[in-house]
């Protein structure tokens, strides 16, 4: 009982992930692997060989382009599933939040310990990676020690607020429209395969506002080196703003929810 509550919560989930976390951690290693030798080395021989590149790119390969920004779009990926059907067992299916919450835990106290969970998830994909892009000369430097966190930070700017949505939810229906319009296309247009200089005009505005473009700008300049201080912290407060906005929402949809 002396364990503060949020970590008892926490160790619920982390209780069930132990089953299978080395299995989380291999796809997270082979997963990127995939897509650095058939995007990162197959399409980026194509895009290095033109005219433009080396400008394009601000002088870096595609391979260390691309590669870098695995790290936050992975942890984009990882944390947003959690968040929606596993995190829905414990509303809707199982009910333990609800059996939580009938001892002296509060809602918040759920809210806080689901993000430390989702945080754990997103640090295990993260390591396994880097360990993947230290294995290449193009990424292979000590940025990928603090990019780690960094992908962390993207992950939870995901997890916490459709942790919200999920806890409003009593079925499931709505979670593929989440992946399918709103995870995927900020995958396709924040700047993961391509500079987003390359997006029309209107639309260059709106890949700004989105977590995964900070997210991306983040790691990709802790692996390839380049970010300045000002850019270091704008990303890192942004990332903060949505995690932070995003559990104060819980707080509140977790009290509807579980003590109505």
């Amino acid at each position: 009982m002396s364990t503060p509550a949020p970590l008892r919560v926490a160790y619920r989930d982390l209780a069930l992930y132990r089953g299978f976390w080395k299995a989380n951690f291999v796809a997270a290693f082979i997963q990127p692997m995939l897509y650095l030798l058939g995007i990162g080395l197959g399409v980026g021989e194509l895009v290095d060989n033109g005219p433009d590149s080396a400008e394009l790119l601000g002088g870096v390969s595609y391979f260390g382009f691309y590669s870098s920004a695995l790290l936050a779009t992975t942890a984009m990926f990882t944390s947003s599933q959690e968040a929606l059907w596993p995190t829905m067992d414990g509303f809707q299916w199982s009910n333990a939040y609800r059996a939580m919450v009938s001892t002296p835990i509060e809602p918040r106290d759920v809210a806080t310990g689901l993000t430390i969970y989702y945080a754990v998830r997103a640090t295990v994909g993260a390591i396994g990676v880097a360990v993947v892009l230290a294995l290449f000369g193009d990424t292979r430097s000590w940025g990928l020690i603090p990019a780690v966190p960094g992908a962390v930070l993207t992950g939870l700017a995901f997890a916490v607020p459709i942790a919200a949505w999920t806890s409003t939810r009593t079925t499931g229906d709505s979670f593929p429209a989440i992946l399918r319009f709103g995870v995927l296309p900020m995958f396709l247009f924040s700047g993961a395969f391509y500079p987003i200089k390359q997006l029309p005009d209107w639309l260059e505005p709106v890949a700004w506002l989105t977590p995964l473009w900070h997210g991306v700008e983040l790691c990709r300049g802790l692996v390839l080196g380049g970010l300045t201080s000002v850019e270091l912290v704008g990303h890192i407060a942004a990332l903060s703003g949505f995690v932070i906005v995003g559990w104060a929402i819980c707080t509140i949809t977790f009290r509807r929810r579980l003590q109505p």
